[in-house]
């Protein structure tokens, strides 16, 4: 697919990871590793294309293995499995490795979180490796975009920042999967935030060094009131749900605290969050085990990065309102499934609305079509959704699924050569993603 006067010399080693930054033309440059980033690049190379997949920190997998947060879902609904494909083929492969439990999906249980699947982080990060090297793709790890220029009826023009210094490349085609929409706003993609705030994030963390059956769970609770007055405590370290310390003991700690009022989609608000994130566990800490019982407390592991819930999205060609997502509607350009109540995370706790049964809600590839932008896909948290729908559609493996079809479309686009996804014959795309395994959705379930 490359152009013939494109230099690949020295490009990569033997395993697909560039060891020489030469200037090349790529088809597409995947830039973000994380839920819909990988299927993305897997996607595309696998048809053929040259791709360079771009990921900001060391390891691919983003919230599910950066993050921690290690239990994705929601792969089905209502008794039937609505997402599959390179996602859901590498959670699988590393739950049976692992020894984790796949969840009957015939089965329809009492709480949807009963069907997120337990998973080793590390041997999903590794198991993406292994995959998305196999699929022939390039990979830079540590890198970021630092500007971008072309486009129209150009390549695009990517200049990237590694260790080493600045570099550019160019490509035909663009997947943003940053979840923070850093490459469409680089590209000249319209944004939009919400205007009621932003929701927390989330540094997930693992306590030990106690049984709960041993505890005084009261009297550590009857603590706490004071604790926050003085300060040494904030009413946001005891998260959602309860919002109680004696859930966050339940729960030893894992997905459970809030770190409110920051804007990740900036290096600076993001430092911001991984300094408010320690220091939420370490007040949890210093409370904690200063409680009867809990003098052999201990903090056993912490994620690397805080994650993030919500920072902005694209202004798309059509926008997910929470009318759509919970009434199932089947759009006509509908790319995949997506399973998840209503999950709106704010300082004062959870706003969670479960879906009525049957509802089987979609995603169109419009609302992952930057408005006015051609030869440029977002894929993940920030395509153009309301909050509500976005709180819903967010999740782990509905970015995969997106990610997937943002991967077929763009390899579609570049073998017929178009720049509008619109132009891009459906046809095509959804056979391209069948034959990878996914799920493209249809009139009946």
């Amino acid at each position: 697919m490359l152009a013939a006067n494109t230099s690949v010399k020295g490009l990569q080693n033997d395993r697909g990871i560039m060891s020489k930054i030469e200037p090349t033309l790529y088809d597409l440059l995947v830039c973000g590793g994380g839920p819909a980033g990988f299927p993305a690049a897997i996607q595309a190379a696998r048809q053929g294309l040259r791709v360079l997949l771009v990921e900001k920190s060391g390891i691919l997998g983003g919230t599910t293995t950066l993050n921690r947060v290690a239990f994705p879902g929601l792969f089905d609904a209502w008794g039937k499995q609505i997402i599959a494909g390179i996602g859901w083929d590498l959670v699988r492969k590393a739950a049976l490795e692992s020894g984790h439990v796949v969840p009957d999906f015939s089965e329809i249980p009492d709480r949807h979180w009963q069907h997120q699947i337990r998973l080793c982080p590390t041997l999903l990060a590794a198991a993406i490796d292994e995959e998305a090297l196999a699929s022939g793709c390039d990979l830079l790890l540590h890198t970021v975009p630092s500007s971008v220029g072309g486009g129209g009826d150009e390549p695009w023009r990517v200049q990237l920042c590694g260790k080493e210094g600045l570099h550019t490349v160019s490509a035909k085609w663009l997947i943003d999967c940053t979840g923070d929409a850093n490459l469409a706003a680089l590209a000249g993609c319209e944004l939009r935030t919400s205007p009621d705030g932003l929701q927390p994030g989330t540094l997930v963390f693992r306590m030990e060094g106690y049984e709960l059956g041993d505890l005084d769970l009261a009297e550590i609770d009857r603590h706490v009131p004071t604790a926050i007055d003085a300060g040494e405590l904030h009413r946001s370290d005891l998260g959602w749900g309860e919002c109680s310390i004696v859930q966050l003991l339940r729960s030893h700690g894992e997905n459970s605290i809030h770190i409110p009022s920051v804007d990740a989609s900036t290096s600076r608000g993001k430092t911001e969050a991984e300094v408010k994130g320690r220091q939420s566990i370490l007040r949890v800490y210093r409370f904690l085990k200063k409680q009867p019982g809990l003098d052999k407390l201990r903090i056993s592991w912490c994620a690397a990065e805080c994650g993030i819930r919500e920072t902005r999205s694209i202004v798309g060609e059509s926008t997910v309102r929470c009318e759509d997502y919970v009434s199932g509607r089947l759009w006509d350009d509908a790319v995949c499934y997506s399973y998840y109540p209503i999950d709106l995370h704010t300082d004062e706790g959870l706003d969670c609305r479960r879906l009525s049964p049957g509802v089987f809600p979609t995603l169109p590839l419009s609302a992952m079509t930057p408005k006015g932008v051609g030869g440029i896909l977002v894929a993940g948290r920030c395509i153009s959704g309301d909050r509500l729908a976005n709180s819903a559609f967010r999740v782990q493996a509905s970015c995969m699924a997106m990610g997937q079809a943002a991967g077929a479309i763009s390899a579609c686009a570049v073998r017929q050569q178009v720049r509008a996804a619109s132009l891009v014959c459906r046809d095509a795309w959804r056979q391209a993603i069948r034959e990878q395994g996914g799920i493209v959705p249809q009139a009946s379930v």
